[in-house]
């Protein structure tokens, strides 16, 4: 019997296999994971719709109904980290890579190719653009992510179990979460965070590489892509042996004033009032149109292109959410149930909306009011599109080089973060996990990423996340459910009932 070590040894037998399967037979690999990813997209598409709009309501529930002044952690305790190091670390883990490498691409491939009831390049288009940009990286991604950190919040903090998502079904299935059934949901959990990473990876190295590409004497191919990955790794492996406090912190909150920085260069130095006349206008359309857009598969006209885009980003955020949520729960301890979720939802959502004003208002300022023809270029050069942009604007070169050095310590802060949840849900909840798991999964994530570029590039990586998020999801809707059901007991059974530390009694650790 594995015991204690089956979640480990099992995950990572299957993560290795399927790297393994990768350098011996990529085509193979790839023709398999397409023919899967289209019978999920056609026949669980509209699941994904539903999971997300399920978890935004159900986020709000629990920040606003009766349980949002309970505390994770102890009734009198504080929050471990301050507002802004928290926000930090939310965003850097939550966001990061995607965001850059999206923030021009995504609305300048809408512009060009959006659905058949949209006429291109026009200005009906544009604004579609970033209405759905702002949808897809809005509120939907942070309640998917709530969902999960605010349950091992719980769970862990208040009730005193292990930080595993296999604790937070404790309600549902008693103490069988300390066998099989616990394990298997554990090792479901690091399948789909290692296949998530891998696809944040794999984009981030092929921006980095594309960037390189622009102010170096370098080929932005395949070779330069794999030796970005080797680098990092290398660099994110340093990180994780600093530890969570020193690394990930100090790392996060420079990105993030980075970020800033960069951002406010680009509002300055593009079309200003565009810019914000484009932010305050698609504040408005995205608030009006939420609930459709949350319900709308699309399924008369416009289907493949909801397929592409919408479901594509409802099921990444679902495969990121044991890495994201395990993390933020980690850094959340002492925050009421209203404080965290309100937090979580409204501050990094915001601020990536800006973002996509900020770089998608000046692309398409481009297009539309300077007659520069950048979309098709961009689109059909995903990586290199933000630097593109960056060419018909002052400062050029120091925004690229600035750009990098984002993607760089964005790649490492995730990469290492990912690495200590991973080494964390396969040491059965340690808060120190030993540092050659967090070498064995650094390795091998890195490794996943590299080999789904090799056997299919971006589609690949995309249809991977899609694939990795479908049991997971399901996974989430009874996490879900066992959460309201524990608060509803604290609420109703143990009001007034204290254990000696001063908080609720709560089940004894495993």
């Amino acid at each position: 019997m594995l015991g204690k070590h089956a979640v480990f040894t099992i995950s990572l037998a299957v993560v290795a296999l399927f790297v393994v399967a990768g350098i011996v037979a990529p085509q193979q690999l790839d023709a398999i994971t397409t023919h899967l990813h289209e019978l999920v997209i056609a026949g669980f598409g509209w699941g994904y719709l539903l999971a997300a709009f399920a978890f935004l309501v159900f986020s709000l529930y629990m920040a606003f109904g009766p349980y949002g002044r309970l505390r994770l952690g102890q009734d009198a305790e504080k929050p471990q980290y301050s507002y802004f190091g928290w926000f930090s670390m939310l965003f850097a883990a939550g966001m990061g890579i995607g965001l850059i490498f999206w923030g021009v691409a995504e609305p300048l491939s809408h512009y060009l190719e959006p659905p058949v009831y949209i006429t291109p390049q026009s200005g009906e288009a544009a604004s579609f653009a970033v209405a759905y940009s702002f949808f897809h990286w809005g509120l939907h991604p942070w309640a998917i992510y709530i969902v999960m950190s605010l349950s091992i919040a719980y769970f862990s903090f208040r009730r005193g179990m292990p930080p595993l998502i296999s604790s937070c079904f404790y309600p549902l299935i008693g103490d069988r979460i300390y066998g099989p059934s616990g394990y298997a949901i554990d090792i479901l959990a690091v399948f789909a965070t290692v296949f998530g990473i891998a696809t944040s990876l794999g984009l981030g190295a092929m921006q980095i590489t594309g960037g390189l590409a622009e102010v170096l004497p370098i080929a932005a191919g395949l070779g330069t892509t794999l030796g970005v990955i080797a680098v990092v790794t290398v660099l994110y492996m340093i990180s994780s042996m600093v530890g969570l406090d020193k690394g990930i912190q100090v790392l996060s909150r420079g990105n993030v004033i980075v970020a800033l920085l960069l951002m406010t260069a680009m509002l300055i130095l593009g079309p200003t009032a565009y810019i914000l006349n484009v932010f305050t206008t698609t504040i408005g359309e995205y608030l009006a149109a939420l609930i459709p857009r949350s319900l709308d598969v699309n399924p008369f006209e416009g289907h493949e292109w909801t397929q592409s885009w919408t479901l594509f980003y409802w099921a990444w955020w679902i495969s990121w959410s044991p890495f994201v949520g395990l993390f933020v729960a980690s850094i959340s301890r002492g925050r009421t149930v209203r404080e965290f979720v309100v937090g979580a939802l409204a501050v990094p959502a915001l601020l990536t909306f800006f973002w996509f004003a900020v770089f998608g208002g000046a692309s398409l300022h481009l297009e539309l009011e300077r007659g520069i023809s950048i979309a098709e270029r961009a689109v059909a050069e995903v990586p290199t599109a933000l630097f593109q942009v960056y060419s018909y604007y002052p400062g050029a070169s120091i925004l690229t080089a600035v750009t990098l050095l984002l993607l760089s310590v964005f790649f490492v802060t995730s990469a290492d973060s990912a690495t200590y949840v991973l080494a964390m849900m396969s040491s059965q909840g340690q808060l120190m996990p030993p540092l050659w798991k967090r070498i064995t999964w650094g390795v091998l994530q890195s490794s996943a990423a590299a080999v789904l570029l090799v056997s299919g590039g971006l589609e690949a990586l995309q249809r991977m996340a899609i694939l990795a998020a479908l049991p997971f999801a399901i996974v989430m809707m009874f996490m879900a459910r066992g959460l309201l059901s524990a608060m509803r007991y604290e609420r109703v059974h143990e009001r007034g009932r204290v254990n000696a530390a001063g908080g609720p009694v709560s089940r004894p650790e495993r």
